[in-house]
């Protein structure tokens, strides 16, 4: 009966067309008295499935953040620390190529004041922020909290409309009207921009697969392998029977695995299952962690051994003669300490990029590292005659650590990079970035062909045919990182790499314009190039003066510098060929940016007729102008107008990755307009 009412409303709803104004965030909010002079401000919002709401903190270069401000701050009160956020998710968003930090179900932001002028009675709070799932919405939000007088808490209205509190379990199924004057995005597609409950499961299945992987690796390091040999050997001959020994060799494994376990356990308890992640996007931290993994590589290479003390070692070596299972325990402990040199910047390096997920990401990756690390013995302890195919110690173990540190040094560049990004000094941009990873890469290459030896490396007098076969991938993959300095989009490493658009030359080096074509081109007044070396204008009266004045009918494009699948579109969609012609011979594209923030001259600023909104920057006109005349509030959002700005087709469209069915709604309105000439 629920879901039949659900349809009905919903049919009931687009009924009058694909138009809607979404509001997916649901505010309460309440003031507490902390003392005569001090209070504390609460926002709560239920936020509907699959929509994310951004935080303050998110990175720069991808969705907007929130930004709050407190219109009578002056001379009344003064905030005391920064507003405080609940529990956020942090994941890379490969349109922007940052990590981006959200909100999920729902949000809590608390600001405490102290009140310096004792006459006031109102607190006058706005929220900006940005709401996304297939589309993205930016919302701007005014919440007016009126000074308890005597009582210790109050809750007070703080919207235009009435809002009730919303149950978060039925949130998912909720219809709410909200006033339009809240709201600034729409599409019907369901096709997620960030990452879902799957994805993240993904995610740190992705976490243990690598994690796995670098266990693996800590296997094959001179630190490591040959105590396979010699602590297998111990069990079988220091237990009476065959069954004892497999049975301690397995308890061994399970030591390991343990230990590591209760690593990742104690770095999410201290920092907090999403602190880790918060600090990868910083900029400090990553510059931290760029010192941190060139430091590691350093080590692998040859240049000093990063140890524990050795009294640890030996504390510990005499507790494991203890026998028994605590022996066995601190046998386990022994491996991870004597060890360290060669585990140790792996486990770093992971528990790094374990931190980027968040949640039980590190605990994840620890589980799978010491899995790879523990399985060999508990294997080997089960069948001994494999102990006899194992390839004997010798330089290839010192190979191995040196490829471990070349990689290590090119992920050190990926921290660095994010840093330079979020600070925009331009100093790591693109072209520069792929020139380290080349020489880095291309080291490597000649390394493995013996062109290069370093401090303990084993005379060679031959290459084996593994290190040649590798040594030809390395080579292979450093010769496909050259094109991407002119330009290509090297697509095998995207999200590594700064974007396209933070380089010295955007469209490849020697071709600052996109072409001799783009280049040599004269633009009409007020037009620029836009994706794809499009023509577009970004001013409404100026786009259709040209239209009027080539008589094309108009692609009329709401959308947002900050809007995922704006990007997807343009990306994905309108550079298809087919498309892209269309765009460039039978249509004037105007763009209209709702997030545009520069602010309109004080004679153009005005408030909204259909909102009771101000209308004071030139995102807040474009918003206004799709909420008055089109009942929407969707990025991406797209109508195909003629030169009356008549709609020519049915409906307008959203975000839609079908190539084929976007130019069928093109190739429709701009018929109707031929038709009609």
């Amino acid at each position: 009966m629920k879901k039949l009412l659900f349809i009905l409303i919903a049919f009931l709803a687009f009924a009058n067309g694909d138009a809607q104004i979404l509001d997916p965030a649901k505010w309460t909010t309440k003031i507490e008295k902390k003392s005569e002079t001090n209070y504390i401000l609460t926002f709560d919002a239920i936020i509907e499935k699959d929509w994310h709401l951004y935080s303050q903190f998110t990175a720069e270069g991808g969705s907007l953040p929130l930004e709050i401000s407190f219109k009578n701050q002056k001379g009344n009160f003064n905030l005391v620390g920064k507003a405080k956020e609940s529990k956020t998710t942090t994941a890379f968003n490969d349109i922007f190529e940052v990590n981006e930090t959200y909100f999920e179900k729902k949000a809590q932001i608390q600001q405490e004041i102290s009140i310096t002028n004792p006459k006031i009675t109102k607190i006058e709070v706005n929220f900006n922020y940005q709401v996304c799932k297939e589309a993205c919405i930016n919302i701007e939000n005014n919440f007016s909290f009126t000074i308890p007088e005597g009582s210790k808490t109050a809750e007070v209205a703080t919207l235009a409309t009435d809002l009730t509190t919303i149950d978060s379990a039925k949130v998912d199924t909720a219809v709410v009207n909200t006033d339009v004057n809240k709201a600034q995005s729409v599409t019907p597609e369901k096709v997620p921009v960030l990452d879902s409950k799957s994805s993240k499961q993904r995610g740190l299945w992705s976490i243990f697969f690598i994690a796995f992987l670098s266990g693996f690796a800590a296997l094959l390091t001179p630190c490591v392998f040959p105590m396979i040999p010699m602590t297998v050997s111990f069990f079988t001959k220091q237990s009476k029977t065959k069954a004892k020994g497999i049975r301690n060799a397995i308890i061994y494994g399970i030591a390991i695995i343990f230990i590591y376990v209760v690593l990742g356990f104690l770095v999410t308890w201290i920092f907090g299952a999403d602190a880790l992640n918060a600090l990868s996007t910083n900029v400090w931290f990553n510059i931290i962690f760029f010192i941190l993994l060139v430091t590691f590589a350093a080590s692998f290479l040859g240049a000093f051994e990063i140890m524990l003390p050795n009294s640890w070692a030996n504390k510990v070596d005499n507790q494991a003669d203890r026998g028994g299972i605590i022996g066995i325990l601190f046998m386990a402990l022994a491996l991870a300490i004597v060890s360290f040199s060669c585990t140790g910047p792996i486990v770093g390096t992971l528990l790094v990029e374990a931190a980027s997920k968040g949640g039980i990401a590190p605990i994840i990756g620890m589980f799978g590292f010491s899995l790879a690390l523990a399985l060999p013995f508990m294997l080997f302890a089960m069948f001994p005659g494999w102990l006899n195919s194992l390839p004997k110690s010798g330089g290839w173990l010192n190979t191995v650590k040196v490829v471990l540190g070349f990689l290590e040094l090119a992920l050190a560049f990926k921290f660095l990079s994010n840093a330079d990004l979020v600070l925009q000094l331009h100093f790591l941009e693109r072209e520069v970035f792929l020139a380290i990873w080349i020489a880095i890469f291309g080291t490597l290459a000649f390394y493995l062909f013996g062109k290069i030896t370093l401090p303990h490396d084993s005379p060679m007098n031959h290459i084996s045919v593994g290190r040649l076969s590798f040594g030809l991938v390395v080579l292979a993959f450093t010769i496909y990182l050259i094109p991407g300095i002119w330009g290509a989009p090297l697509k095998l490493i995207s999200g590594f790499p700064p974007p396209m658009t933070y380089s010295e030359s955007p469209y490849g080096v020697g071709n600052s314009k996109g072409g001799t074509n783009a280049s040599a081109l004269i633009l009409p007044d007020g037009a620029h190039l836009g994706p794809h070396d499009l023509i577009a204008f970004e001013d409404y009266e100026k786009g259709l003066a040209y239209a009027k004045s080539v008589n094309k009918p108009i692609l009329l494009d709401f959308t947002g510098y900050a809007c995922v699948n704006c990007r997807k579109m343009e990306d994905y969609v309108w550079s298809d060929p087919a498309i892209l012609k269309i765009l460039q011979d039978e249509v004037v594209l105007i763009s209209l940016y709702v997030d545009d923030k520069r602010e309109l001259p004080k004679s153009e600023q005005y408030v909204s007729k259909e909102t009771g909104k101000e209308i004071v920057s030139v995102g807040n006109k474009w918003s206004d102008f799709q909420i008055t005349r089109y009942k929407a509030n969707a990025q991406p959002y797209y109508i195909v107008l003629d030169t009356e700005e008549n709609m020519l087709s049915d409906k307008p469209e959203s975000y839609n990755s079908d190539i084929n069915a976007y130019k069928g709604w093109l190739r429709e309105g701009i018929d109707r307009f031929k038709k009609a000439r």
